[in-house]
This record gives structure tokens, C-alpha cells and sequence, in this order.
């Protein structure tokens, strides 16, 4: 049975933070197919409530997943049309990053059971946003929609290479003022981090769809490199010192997307 599909935590401000892949929730069905690499959820975005807590006292509406990404992926499209070239993770994950295989043999969850997922879990997450962006650009004029997301920093399976620290993705300027992405990009420019905007990570679905600038709602997805505030393997452990290191330019950055006249 799915329950609370979601955390949301409203505030007064026109920035909607986005935490899609932080759920750890999973269901029976997936509980009982997973191989044994998988039961620790490797590919969490681990610990990003914690990291950005200061966010909701300073009046950003927070929503966050509870069911991981296992689960279904919330980030990807309902059709599960690919949204990169080459290798990449689906609606219904088939692999671990490491492209390994996610489930035993013949376990993977029913037909069924995925539509479940997607009428309980990716429809109301998504619905939730509509509404709060809605409501943001309703009382403000405009609305700013600020994905959040954290992934190992190599990963061969997925992309060449070490990841910048810091990855903005505004799917080629499609999904976001380009002001703001310069300056969000210049923030991250000038900090002890490295960085890149629309590298790798240009967006996902949740950047791409309800980006629309010309309408007033600006999206902007930030991938960072974990090793920048925790451990990146098992137990997964958030470091206090890194973290608190970041976190003045996370404020910055939410600062900038607060204060934009959209």
C-alpha cells in the first residue's frame, strides 16, 4: 500500500525547492526483487533535507520524496521517453548506476504494481508541483522552481570522467532566465567549488517540463558531486565540516533565485 508519496513543507516565498530522489520508502514488491547491492539504495541523493534545511526557515516551500527512486523515478517522464544519449536510468530503474543489474532475475515488480506507482507516487508528486507553482505565480507574478539532486562524482557507467562539483542544468537555456542562470553560474563560479552550467546534467524531466520562462516560471536543476558534503560509499555518511563549508553557497544561490524578479 502507498502512502505519503511526499514531504511538503510550504512556505512564503516565490522559490519551490524540488527534492525528487531523496526517498528511501521502498515496496514490497521492489523489497522482494532487489539484488543484495541494492537493499542499501546506493543511488539515494542522501542526506539533501538535512543540507538544505536553512532553506525552509528563510520561507522556501520544500517538497521532498519518500519513496525512492527504485520505487519509480520521478524525474523521468510518465511515456519514459530517454532524456540523455547513451546510457541512463528509466521511469522503472532496470540498473544501478553502475549498470549492474537492480533486480534478481524474473522479480522485477508486475505491470500492475508499476501503474501503481505512477497513479500514487509519480502523478501526486507532480500534481504537487502544478499546484505550488501555481499558487507561487498567482501571489508573485512569476514562479521559481529549484531542482535538487546529489550523485557520485564518477560513475563510468553514466559519464566519462570526474563530474564538476557543481552541476546547474536549464536544458540549454530552454527552462530558465538567462540572467539568472549567468548568475547562478557566476556564483558557482567563484567559489572554491568547480562547476559547470548545462554540462552533463542539462535538466531533467521535472526542469524541462515546468521550466517555461516565457510564461513566468523559471526552473533550474543543481546536480553536485556528494564528495562535496558526505561519503560517497557505504555507510553513506554526512560530514558535518564539508557541509558547512557548502552550505553559505547554497544559501547564496537560494538567495539569488529568492530576490530574482521573475
Amino acid at each position: 500500500m502507498i502512502v505519503d508519496p511526499f514531504i511538503l513543507t510550504r512556505g512564503d516565498s516565490p522559490l519551490l525547492i524540488s527534492m525528487p530522489h531523496v526517498g528511501t520508502k521502498i515496496t514490497q514488491a521492489v523489497a522482494d526483487g532487489l539484488v543484495p547491492a541494492a537493499m542499501t539504495l546506493p543511488d539515494t541523493d542522501w542526506h539533501l533535507p538535512r543540507l538544505y534545511d536553512f532553506a525552509i526557515n528563510s520561507g522556501v516551500t520544500v517538497l521532498a520524496a519518500n519513496y525512492s527512486r527504485y520505487v519509480i523515478d520521478l524525474n523521468r517522464p510518465e511515456d519514459d521517453q530517454p532524456l540523455y544519449p547513451g546510457a541512463t536510468t528509466g521511469l522503472f530503474p532496470a540498473t544501478l548506476f553502475d549498470g549492474n543489474p537492480l533486480f534478481q532475475a524474473g522479480k522485477t515488480p508486475s505491470a500492475t504494481e508499476r501503474q501503481s506507482y505512477i497513479e500514487q507516487i509519480w502523478r501526486p508528486y507532480h500534481q504537487q508541483i502544478s499546484v505550488e507553482l501555481e499558487r507561487l505565480k498567482s501571489k508573485y507574478g512569476y514562479a521559481i522552481l529549484f531542482d535538487a539532486h546529489s550523485i557520485r562524482g564518477e560513475i563510468p557507467f553514466l559519464f566519462e570522467r570526474r563530474l564538476p562539483d557543481l552541476n546547474l542544468g536549464t536544458f540549454n537555456g530552454g527552462s530558465c532566465d538567462l540572467h539568472l542562470a549567468q548568475l547562478l553560474a557566476k556564483q558557482c563560479e567563484s567559489s572554491a567549488y568547480t562547476s559547470v552550467l548545462n554540462g552533463r546534467f542539462k535538466g531533467g524531466y521535472i526542469t524541462r517540463h515546468y521550466g517555461q520562462p516565457q510564461a513566468h516560471i523559471h526552473a533550474v536543476q543543481l546536480e553536485m558531486a556528494q564528495a562535496i558534503y558526505m561519503q560517497e560509499t557505504e555507510p553513506f555518511s554526512y560530514d558535518e565540516k564539508k557541509a558547512a563549508l557548502l552550505q553559505p553557497l547554497l544559501k547564496q544561490l537560494i538567495d539569488t533565485l529568492q530576490t530574482f524578479q521573475g
